[in-house]
């Protein structure tokens, strides 16, 4: 599975939307910028947009809900390393309360993975992250290490989205 994602205003997007309707594009905001995302098995259906393939997937993103990515850079020799930890991960995100889907995302062109977790609402996270099960996800490598992992190839940041429907 593939994943292209793409920023623009209201306008530009909502011609995306009719440039490729067979593509059931999804969109989320924040507070000054708006994304429109794309899983498929189409390759790049946008002209300047990040694409990604799928690494790892559970759930169904859904046109309603709390978007989280956490951007990560991985060096080229970390990516396996990175890879294989999300695959063998525990799994305890998707047994929390609000939780839709993950996509764990590796670049195409460039080397910042996304780690894509939807939730029902804002407060769904916020529950996630202050969990036990948060913790535990997170003891090897996570926010509250001093010590980031020799793959981890720059700062990782997180952005956060509401999903968003063009008629509204």
């Amino acid at each position: 599975m593939k994943v292209s994602m793409t920023n623009g205003t209201w306008n530009y997007l909502a011609k995306l939307n009719e440039k490729h309707p067979e593509a059931n594009l999804l969109f989320m905001q924040d507070q000054d910028k708006t994304v429109a995302y794309y899983e498929g098995d189409e390759a790049a259906i946008f002209d300047e947009g990040r694409d990604y393939e799928v690494v790892d997937s559970v759930g169904t993103v859904q046109p309603k809900g709390f978007v989280v990515m956490n951007n990560i850079p991985v060096a080229d020799e970390g990516r396996p390393v990175f890879e294989d930890r999300f695959k063998n991960r525990a799994g305890n995100v998707e047994n929390m309360e609000g939780f839709q889907a993950i996509r764990i995302l590796r670049p195409v062109r460039g080397n910042t993975y996304v780690v894509l977790t939807q939730w029902r609402n804002a407060q769904d996270f916020e529950d996630w992250k202050n969990s036990q099960s948060f913790d535990d996800a997170h003891k090897k490598s996570g926010p509250k290490h001093k010590k980031k992992p020799s793959f981890i190839d720059g700062e990782a940041y997180i952005t956060k989205y509401s999903m968003v429907s063009l008629e509204d």
